[in-house]
Parts: structure tokens; C-alpha cells; sequence
């Protein structure tokens, strides 16, 4: 079986050593599914990721979309994936059997799509919007727009995406344009501009379906006046049918460094007047039903990038173990036969460094989706809210941290292939080129840093990082009951110590109205909690290699061995680098804060 996509070793492994799968079929819900079940779902998604998406990813980043005649082409490729896709019922794995899903788990529908997005992230893109889309209809649409809309998304005839982002506003959404004036029929009529809208245009399916945010005329100023409404491309009839093409215009293609497998367009709506539009739900919530949407894509946003930096890993290895070149400092005989370069240590430690990126964020994107499970099927509701206000809290780190270390994961597979692999011939500079839009979308790092320091901590009385809290204390509980892990241990708990400490002040400050101050720094906060969140999940990985020794089978040792060794390397040599940003962070450092703009 190939491996270059992502280990099935270590799938398994956190599937079934570290997350318990297994235990979700006791659940009603999942009751049907056994451990068969889960792996026969993602053998298949390996064969169709292996046969029909890895082949074209290069081919699609090097024939990228193009506008034609009003219209978005695509390399004729895509299309047989996608709809290899759907027909797998990928689209649908989560959803009941009674809705023609397969009533997967979260974790195991995220596992099931992380084959995708490692072999071709671009055109695993058209299916991964078009879900969230038909999730945003599902909760909060009418029963006619589900009627209209949402059954021919979840039967993969209609595509999905989100329209959020305008030329003026960029990431600031309480200045949109975009205006909506009701109809005398109970629609609206659309009127704006959108830019960045992934997905906008595309011949993959009879119809897509924007989720389009926009302004009544009795909008109150701010995020607290948008609305949520669907606009269709085409209209769609009474009985189902496809009637005429909606007022939206495809304006134009952006021309991007990597990612360039999904189509980035620009969108007018309502240019002659007549983009009919649905309102979903109430007027002026839109935002917060579309957070759910948005919250969805960052745990995708952040699973796509462990993926890239997990294929950049795996092929830098694959290329380290064959590449003879030189021989060790010890090695004065030049006769001697080379060494391949994994021999050599700082190969190693550039290894090393890529596992323990890769591999513990791959186990937070997963732990992430374990959560979702709870905060929809864990017994009662008391446990289902806590479920969420943790997975809420972890959120922007599971969106952030890996599009920013998977991404240098990524820069030292470039390294460990040298000139190689900076060039085009080798997929490694496109993993590169590909991620380099993950720390963007969806939320820039500064977005989610503001977003964690100054909402989500002190969100519901802190109860989410209460629990964070209490799960790492545990954690460091167990590990002390091998000798072994105290000098994994001791750098997450003295790490924990003292960014308690900090985010106390920090939220001291921000009560007494010290906004400014106490968020000018809150990138540094943001990539100290996220480590501390990362050695928590190295330091569960650790126990569970620990047990897997312990049972002594001599296959999976060398398996183990690794897993604890790069448990040791994250906890040891870079947990304890954060105490240079939590000494800034206590000092409430203003360099940059008090730079001048005519300084520069």
C-alpha cells in the first residue's frame, strides 16, 4: 500500500490507540459501525484519492483555471474525481442513513478526507465547500429551501459556497456593501461585489449555491446588521428544474501562488438588477449562522494544512532514505562509499522537526473532530455544551497553528531535497506554494490571535479553557507514572505554570479596558498556547507508544520509538523556546505596538 499520502500506521494509531474510535459505536447513533466499517471507508477513500485525485494535482497547478467567454474552465480531470467523490458518498458521511449518508463520525469522515486533501487539495475543494454550505442550509434554512436547495447539494447535483469577502473590506465584515432590498414575492434583490470567493465559478455541477452575506436597508451599523441569504446561479422552479440564470456574474479569475486547482473568482451580483436572493433564517444574524460555516472550514482550512506539510514529509523522507551523497564528519576516507543523507544529523533534525509538526497537529485536527462528535451525540446536553465550549476554545488553534508549522514543515522538505527541491520537477516547492494560503484563509493568524485572547478565553466563564486546563493536568498526571516521560513532562507543565500566569494578567488588563495594550501582542499568545495545546497532544501520543511497547510486539517498536522520539524532541527542544515570548508578553512589550507610521 502506498504511504504518500499519510501513514496508515499512524492513522490507526491515532484512530484506535489515542482517540478510541471504537468507542463511538457504542453511541446510538454510530451503533452500526464497527471497526470494519470505519477502515473500509477509508481504504476506499485511499484508492479513489491514489487513483483519481493525486495524478492530476501537479496538472492542475500547472493548467490553472481559466475565464473563458464569462465562464470558469477546468482541466477535464477534475470532474471524474469529484464525481468518483460523491459517488463513494463522501459528500454525505456524516449524514443519517435515512438522508442517504452514511452516518459516519466526524472523526472518521475528517480521517476519510484527509486522503483527499494530501493528494490533490485543489479540486478537493469543490466538495469540501459544497458541505459546509449544505450543513449552513440544514441548520438554519427553511423547510422550502431545503426542498429547493439543500437536497440537490447533498445529492451532489448542486455545488456550494461561501461569499463573505469584499474589494473594499477585506477581513473587516462589518464594513460590507453588499445590499439586499426585499421584493414584493418575500425575496431580495442582491446588489455588490465579492472577491476571494473559492469555488465561485465552475463547470463541475448543474447549479451552485452561494451563501452570500449582506445588508438590509434598516441594518443596524456593524456585524450586527448582516444577513444571511442564498443566491442560487441559477434559479431553481417550483418543481425542481433549473430555471433561468440568476443576475451573477463570474467578473474575473485571481491568479494565485499556490492553491490554483480551486477557482478564486471575483462575483457581481445584481449588476442589471435582478439577483433574487432567500433569506435565511432572521434578518441580521447572518453572521452568526455563518460562523458555523466559517468555524467548520478552520478545522478543514487546518486539517488541509497538516495534510500538505504530512505529503511534503513523507516524500522528503522517502528522498532522504535513497539520496546517497558524502559521508559522516567522522569519514576521512573519500574512496568510502557515500551515505544516503539521512544519515547525516542535521537531515534528521529537519526530519524530526517536520514528524513533530505533522504528526501532532494531525492528532489535533483529528481530536478535533472526535470533539465535534461529542458536542452532537454524548449523552446529555450538559456534557454535549461543554463538548462545544472546548472545541470553540481549541478552534482558532486548530486553524492557525498548522497553516504556520505545517507550512515550515513544508520549507524544510524544500531543504532536505536542496536544489531539487526548489525546483518543479520534484512536488515539493507546489506543497509549499499550496499551503502558503492556509495562514490566510479563513482567517489570517491575526484574526484567530484576537479571536482567541480577546473572546474565546474568557467565553462562558472561561469554562472551556477551565476544561483545556484540567484535560493537560490530567495528561501530565498519567505521564508521571513513567519514568521515562518526566523529561517530556516537565517543559509542558513549567510551560502551563507560567502561561497561566500570563493569560490572567492578560485578562485582568482586557477587563479593565486596556484593549489595545493587552492585544497588541496577541500573535506571540496565540503561538504559545498553541504549543502548549500541541505538547498536551505529543505528550497523550507518548503514553499511548509507551502502552504499545509495554504489549511487546516487535513489529510496531520501531513505530513507537519514533512516536516517542519525536515526542522528545517537541517537548524538549522547541516547548521551552516559548518562554521568550511569554517574557514579552508579562512585560507587555510595546515595540510594536509604539512604532510610528512616519517612522518607518
Amino acid at each position: 500500500m502506498s504511504e504518500t499520502l499519510l501513514s496508515s500506521r499512524n492513522l490507526a494509531f491515532e484512530l484506535y490507540e489515542v482517540l478510541d474510535a471504537e468507542a463511538l459505536t457504542q453511541r446510538e447513533r454510530f451503533a452500526d459501525h464497527n471497526r470494519e466499517t470505519f477502515d473500509a471507508a477509508l481504504g476506499t477513500a485511499r484508492s479513489i484519492a491514489e487513483k483519481f485525485f493525486a495524478p492530476h494535482n501537479r496538472k492542475g497547478d500547472e493548467h490553472e483555471p481559466e475565464y473563458v467567454d464569462g465562464a470558469a474552465t477546468l482541466i477535464p480531470e477534475v470532474k471524474p474525481a469529484v464525481d468518483a467523490f460523491l459517488e463513494a458518498g463522501f459528500l454525505n458521511a456524516t449524514r443519517s442513513f435515512e438522508q442517504g449518508g452514511m452516518q459516519l463520525p466526524t472523526l472518521l469522515s475528517q480521517a476519510c478526507f484527509a486522503h483527499f486533501q494530501a493528494a490533490n487539495v485543489g479540486s478537493s475543494a469543490y466538495p469540501f465547500l459544497t458541505m459546509g454550505a449544505a450543513n449552513l442550509i440544514e441548520s438554519f434554512g427553511s423547510e422550502e429551501q431545503k426542498q429547493r436547495f439543500l437536497q440537490p447539494m447533498i445529492e451532489g447535483r448542486f455545488f456550494g459556497t461561501m461569499a463573505l469577502t469584499e474589494p473594499h473590506a477585506g477581513s473587516s465584515l462589518s464594513d460590507i456593501r453588499t445590499r439586499a432590498e426585499p421584493a414584493a414575492d418575500g425575496t431580495y434583490r442582491i446588489k455588490g461585489n465579492k472577491i476571494f470567493i473559492s469555488g465561485g465559478d465552475h463547470p463541475l455541477s448543474e447549479n451552485i449555491v452561494h451563501m452570500v452575506l449582506a445588508k438590509l436597508p434598516d441594518a443596524p451599523p456593524g456585524v450586527k446588521g448582516i444577513s444571511l441569504f442564498i443566491v442560487p446561479k441559477f434559479l431553481v422552479n417550483d418543481d425542481g428544474s433549473l430555471g433561468k440564470r440568476n443576475d451573477v456574474i463570474l467578473a474575473g479569475l485571481f491568479h494565485k501562488m499556490g492553491y490554483r486547482g480551486t477557482t478564486s473568482t471575483a462575483l457581481n451580483f445584481g449588476d442589471n438588477g435582478d439577483c433574487v436572493g432567500y433569506l435565511v433564517g432572521k434578518p441580521h444574524a447572518g453572521l452568526s449562522y455563518m460562523f458555523q460555516m466559517m468555524n467548520e472550514a478552520r478545522i478543514g482550512v487546518g486539517m488541509g494544512a497538516v495534510m500538505l506539510g504530512y505529503a511534503g514529509y513523507l516524500y522528503s523522507l522517502e528522498y532522504a532514505r535513497e539520496r546517497p551523497q558524502g559521508r559522516l564528519p567522522d569519514g576521512k576516507d573519500p574512496t568510502a562509499p557515500q551515505v544516503s543523507i539521512i544519515q547525516h544529523a542535521d537531515v534528521r533534525r529537519m526530519l524530526l522537526t517536520q514528524k513533530a509538526y505533522v504528526e501532532g497537529a494531525f492528532d489535533l485536527g483529528l481530536y478535533a473532530a472526535r470533539l465535534f462528535d461529542d458536542t452532537q451525540t454524548l449523552a446529555t446536553e450538559d456534557e454535549r455544551q461543554q463538548a462545544h465550549e472546548l472545541l470553540d476554545l481549541l478552534t482558532p488553534i486548530v486553524k492557525s497553528w498548522p497553516s504556520e508549522f505545517c507550512l515550515k514543515a513544508n520549507e524544510l522538505a524544500i531543504q532536505i531535497l536542496g536544489g531539487h527541491g526548489y525546483t518543479r520537477e520534484y512536488p515539493v516547492e507546489q506543497y509549499y506554494r499550496d499551503n502558503r494560503l492556509n495562514p490566510i484563509h479563513e482567517g489570517t493568524h491575526g484574526i484567530q490571535s484576537l479571536d482567541l485572547l480577546g473572546r474565546k478565553l474568557a467565553q462562558n466563564q472561561g469554562s472551556g479553557l477551565k476544561q483545556l486546563t484540567r484535560l493537560i493536568n490530567a495528561c501530565c498526571q498519567r505521564a508521571s507514572e513513567y519514568e521515562s516521560l518526566n523529561t517530556l513532562r516537565h517543559p509542558l507543565e513549567q510551560l502551563m505554570a507560567r502561561l497561566s500566569s500570563v493569560t490572567l494578567g492578560l485578562l485582568g488588563d482586557l477587563m479593565q479596558g486596556k484593549v489595545n495594550e493587552a492585544l497588541a501582542n496577541s500573535a506571540l499568545y496565540l503561538k504559545v498556547f498553541g504549543h502548549a495545546v500541541i505538547g498536551w497532544r505529543w505528550l497523550e501520543q507518548a503514553i499511548r507508544a509507551e502502552q504499545g511497547l509495554a504489549r511487546g510486539n516487535a513489529a510496531d517498536a520501531d513505530f513507537y520509538r519514533g512516536k516517542l522520539q519525536a515526542a522528545r524532541y517537541f517537548l524538549t527542544w522547541e516547548v521551552p523556546g516559548c518562554h521568550h515570548e511569554l517574557a514579552l508578553l508579562e512585560a507587555r512589550d510595546g515595540t510594536c505596538l509604539e512604532m510610528q507610521d512616519n517612522w518607518f
